[in-house]
């Protein structure tokens, strides 16, 4: 049974399993060099003649179904991709920000609450709903909790859920919203590979996704429609699904798929029909559904079985970018660029240039590198407010670095610590206007810092 608590007696959901720490351990960061003009790459074949299929379990289905789904019928797209090595594409030398304040904005400690010992790996506001800007919640542990940041600097606890598994331990959350009734939907998912859909109106499970073979690092929810979600997982897949109706449309994997797990995944904010992904293999890479969008359709209609929906699998990408030489391990679109990532101390803009009519070729060309300190551990990621003026990250040594992200060259509007955090800030949260900043730390403890009100308005 998935039970819920009310929030005047939270669950606290951590017994006595021990806390996993994610990438404790950073792999060796080999630099690269840049070079000075533009190469475009033309239309590569596919090096692998032998596709491989993804490491699916083949008795997967949704939970609703009970049969097993049918095989997923391979549609491969032309074999051709452009994969961008590091120091190929690249234009001029990218603009490094300085990592002296700015002050532009001032913020302070706050309020401070701590959910228990077991890491707390993701945290978000609700940017899917008008009437919950205020509203976020977090993950730890096998409990979701969610709270409603007060005007005094505190918190209030409004809902908590445990799952039955005691041995969960969810590495990721992302808010969606039924497309019928408009309730707000709370999606997460982590080491048992199983996604979990929370009607936070109902104060119910709503549904559980059972489709990839492996832990679930991240879910990203499709804001032009809130129904549907992605996820990235360890499986070295990523699959679309719709949360109302409860079936996996498309599965991102194979012969130009990812080689390792997939770490970080983001739809793009206009383009419905594109996403990015990265992971431990060291690429970006970048991902059509305008062949298939017949199926995301025909999800909202199907009235059988899930398991009976004709799934369908995309074998390859439109670009791989090999941005960076390690993990990438969030990547987010901004516009039509990116940033992304790696565990070399920096988050990197990006943009991606790909020919529709040429499917494969492309370039890419860095355009701006935002300095973090310290933050050379794998499974830090970053966040932005609602319209992307600001981006906040934290680091393993618990201080969390805020960046005007759309001024060139990159401005530092603060830097933020409490001397009380030491342990890493594994993902932050921004909300709306900017106004508000958290952090999730390693050590259970979610961290508030307010700005500072000098009586003037805010930007």
């Amino acid at each position: 049974m998935y039970s819920f608590t009310h929030a005047s007696s939270p669950a606290r959901g951590h017994g006595n399993i021990a806390a996993i720490t994610r990438g404790s351990a950073a792999p060796p960061q080999p630099r690269r060099k840049r070079l000075p003009s533009e190469v475009t790459v033309p239309v590569a074949a596919a090096s692998n003649p032998n596709p491989r299929r993804p490491p699916v379990k083949k008795k997967e289905s949704q939970e609703e179904g009970g049969k097993s789904p049918a095989e997923p019928e391979f549609i491969p797209l032309p074999p051709f991709m452009a994969k961008l090595g590091p120091g190929q594409g690249l234009g001029c030398e990218a603009a490094e920000g300085s990592l002296v304040p700015s002050r532009k904005r001032e913020y302070k400690p706050c309020g401070k609450h701590t959910e228990g010992k077991r890491p707390l790996y993701a945290i978000g506001f609700n940017f899917m709903d008008a009437r919950y800007y205020d509203v976020f919640a977090t993950v730890g542990g096998n409990r979701v909790t969610t709270y409603r940041c007060l005007e005094n600097g505190s918190f209030a606890v409004l809902q908590a859920y445990v799952d039955e598994d005691k041995d969960e331990s969810f590495y990721t959350l992302s808010w969606a919203r039924d497309h019928v009734d408009g309730s707000p939907l709370l999606v997460a998912a982590g080491s048992n590979g199983i996604i979990r859909v929370i009607n936070c109106a109902t104060e119910k499970l709503a549904k559980s996704f059972v489709g990839h073979g492996d832990s679930i690092n991240e879910i990203r929810t499709q804001a032009l429609k809130p129904s549907l979600i992605i996820s990235a997982s360890k499986d070295e897949s990523v699959r679309l699904w719709n949360v109302h109706t409860g079936i996996c449309i498309l599965v991102f994997a194979g012969a130009g798929g990812h080689r390792n797990e997939v770490l970080s995944v983001d739809f793009h904010p206009s383009d419905i029909e594109r996403f990015a992904s990265c992971g431990m293999d060291n690429t970006v890479k970048i991902w059509s559904m305008k062949e298939f969008w017949l199926y995301v359709d025909k999800s909202y209609s199907w009235t059988d079985l899930p398991s009976k929906f004709p799934t369908k699998y995309v074998q390859f990408p439109v670009l791989i970018a090999a941005v960076h030489s390690n993990y990438v391990d969030c990547t987010r679109w901004l516009g039509d660029f990116i940033l992304s990532k790696s565990v070399d101390n920096e988050i990197v803009l990006w943009e991606p240039k790909t020919k529709e009519q040429s499917p494969g070729e492309g370039s890419i060309d860095i355009l701006q590198k935002y300095p973090v300190p310290e933050c050379d551990i794998w499974f830090i990621k970053f966040s932005c407010d609602f319209h992307f003026n600001q981006l906040a990250i934290g680091n393993r040594e618990g201080k969390i670095y805020v960046w005007e992200v759309q001024s060139s060259p990159p401005v530092l509007i603060a830097r933020l610590y409490n001397q009380q955090c030491r342990s890493p800030i594994r993902q932050t949260a921004v909300s709306f206007d900017g106004s508000t900043i958290l952090g999730a730390g390693e050590d259970g403890t979610i961290w508030r810092w307010d700005e500072v009100d000098h009586g003037s308005s805010k930007n």
